[in-house]
């Protein structure tokens, strides 16, 4: 596939050298990429991992279609990028990366025995609950007795550049969680959690995490929710990755507690297998990871 197709970027700011989007501001850009689909082939598009954990809101829009990150079959044309910075102001330029795309051709629900064979292993729970996906549930007891359950963001910090790694001290923007067993959403706040269960998508597919019922909890728990062939899976270096969990409550406070079902992870079959998984000397940032931030930050010592 086509880098240029595989990653979207923004296009045109006044400045050469970057545009300030502010939070609580929302922005359409267009695109570097356009499309040009087959009749047979649709995409769908959802931010980048990084996007996400900095609580950065994008939907991508297809012209003359009803539904936002959605590309119809057989669409040829521009593509927008809304954007809403939600926590943190940041610093785009032209060919930075927020969203990202992939392409889709016909209908596929794997049956729970698929699901259960694709599952090599989850780790911290015992037997899975399989149900038109894989359950997966929120850790607040830590990964370690030492290390925080979780980091919640700072009301008020400094501007990020969205294009370099590891510049920025974590305890600057966040504050880390120490509390176990429950935590109160603000609905004002934003937090990166983890999942107790280690990801391991097999080279043959793709996975998702979608909610599992939208009536449970007035809260969101990602904004990507998109896992690459080989992520956590022994072929790209991976010996099982957290999920990182996106969270934000919606208007009311919310109680989460230790073992919560936050949604379900869907496998889907790729056409043919990808040169590269992830993991594989492709500059792939979270492999292996646990409670993790974005890229942005530097290695936190608990």
């Amino acid at each position: 596939m086509d880098e240029r197709l595989r990653t979207l970027a923004l296009h045109r700011f006044s400045l050469s050298e970057g545009a300030v989007l502010e939070t609580g501001c929302v922005y359409i850009a267009p695109l570097l990429e356009t499309m040009n689909l087959p009749e047979t082939i649709a995409a769908q598009a959802n931010p980048k991992s990084s996007t996400g954990r900095l609580d950065i809101f994008t939907r991508v829009i297809a012209e003359g279609t009803r539904q936002f990150d959605t590309v119809p079959d057989g669409y040829s044309g521009p593509l927008y990028v809304e954007i809403s910075p939600r926590t943190f102001p940041v610093l785009v330029r032209t060919g930075s990366r927020l969203a990202q795309i992939r392409f889709r051709s016909g209908p596929m629900v794997p049956s729970d025995a698929q699901v259960a064979d694709l599952q090599e292993a989850l780790l911290s729970m015992g037997e899975p609950d399989i149900d038109r996906g894989i359950a997966l549930t929120v850790d607040l007891n830590g990964l370690s007795p030492e290390g925080p359950v979780g980091f919640r963001a700072k009301r008020h910090s400094g501007l990020i550049d969205i294009d370099r790694k590891d510049a920025l001290d974590v305890l600057d923007y966040w504050e880390p969680i120490r509390q176990r067993g429950s935590l109160i959403l603000d609905p004002d706040q934003f937090y990166i959690l983890a999942s107790k269960e280690a990801v391991r998508v097999p080279p043959s597919h793709a996975a998702e995490m979608v909610p599992f019922n939208p009536l449970v909890g007035e809260f969101r728990v990602h904004y990507a929710g998109f896992f690459d062939p080989g992520f956590g899976h022994s072929s790209g270096g991976g010996e099982g990755s957290r999920a990182v969990l996106e969270v934000r409550s919606h208007e009311v406070p919310f109680i989460l507690e230790d073992g919560q079902m936050i949604g379900r992870l869907v496998y889907e079959p790729l056409t043919e297998p990808p040169e590269q998984v992830y993991g594989q000397g492709i500059g792939s940032s979270y492999q292996r990871q646990g409670l993790k931030l974005s890229k942005h930050f530097r290695a936190f010592a608990p």
